[in-house]
């Protein structure tokens, strides 16, 4: 499958905020789902057992954004005013302040979702002003939350693309994550994603109520990559994407999925955390909503330091 959203134009480009380039080494990097390591020909490059955020570079990758979301909150609403210099390494969201503002950037309010090309009954709008939160769980963990809805009066969902700014317009690297959705519904979906240059790279994708997988299309076109990662997303996942030259490698709890070999981009591309209104199955009913929560997020450049 794979899918993006409208309006996107690349420009060369790369920004690490100094607040989030980490240059101290290290082997830890993220867990299988039954906590045991993979083997060793399929295992992701920083090895760990631990669900905790990794620190550290790991390999050839190193670490350029590490974030456990428990610092400073960030209410519904801050997400906003993200209209500047769109989709490139300087792109910031107005009403963020501080590190937020340095570190992450939103599709801004009114652009429209995937599904507006698709012929969909129900689509999407993205509106990060009210979608977009970070804070406490109720167990006091960080976290990042995205919480679509479809208003009462059925109209558009209320999507979420968050963008981390310090991997905006880079080729190659690592792309890690922890995730669960803590609130299901039909309707809402998520495509995290590298594209441009008709080449794309999915993972995590799928409908919030189905399984996990991860796509892979090849810049010269032909046939997809797909390649199933986990049956449930209100499960706890860690999930990563390996992009090195020539090869892109999927994984799902440390475990690999699927790897690909062909035509794989070697262009700057930016890591799109896409959430939107789904593309198969029922559209959300008027009056729903759907969450997905992030404990953290960690990134990596690829054979080079600052």
């Amino acid at each position: 499958m794979g899918s993006h959203a409208a309006r996107h134009h690349h420009k060369k480009g790369l920004l690490i905020s100094s607040a989030v380039v980490l240059t101290a080494a290290g082997l830890l990097g993220l867990p299988r789902a039954d906590g045991a390591p993979s083997a060793d020909g399929a295992a992701d490059a920083c090895r760990t057992t631990s669900v905790r955020l990794p620190r550290g570079d790991c390999g050839p990758f190193w670490q350029v954004l590490a974030e456990d979301f428990n610092g400073d909150e960030v209410p519904l609403g801050a997400f906003s005013d993200c209209e500047h210099h769109v989709d490139t390494s300087a792109a910031y969201c107005g009403g963020l302040n501080g590190t937020y503002r340095d570190n992450w950037w939103a599709y801004p309010t009114g652009w429209r979702d995937t599904a507006n090309s698709r012929d969909r009954d129900v689509v999407g709008v993205y509106h990060p002003e009210d979608t977009v939160s970070v804070g406490p769980a109720a167990d006091g963990d960080g976290r990042m939350t995205i919480r679509m809805w479809r208003p009462a009066d059925g109209g558009p969902v209320h999507a979420a693309a968050v963008v981390p700014r310090a991997v905006m317009e880079m080729a190659y690297g690592k792309y890690s994550a922890r995730i669960k959705v803590t609130k299901a519904a039909p309707g809402y979906k998520s495509a995290w994603l590298h594209y441009g240059g008709g080449c794309e790279m999915d993972h995590p994708e799928g409908e919030w109520t189905g399984s996990l997988t991860a796509f892979h299309h090849p810049c010269g076109g032909g046939e997809q990559g797909s390649f199933p990662g986990a049956d449930d997303w209100t499960e706890w996942h860690t999930v990563s994407t390996e992009w090195t030259p020539g090869h892109v490698r999927f994984f799902v709890d440390g475990r690999q999925i699927g790897q690909d070999t062909r035509e794989v981009p070697d262009q700057p591309l930016s890591w799109v955390l896409q959430n939107e209104s789904a593309l198969e199955g029922p559209g959300a009913a008027p009056g729903s909503s759907a969450q997905l929560d992030i404990t953290w997020v960690a990134a990596y450049a690829y054979d080079w330091r600052e």
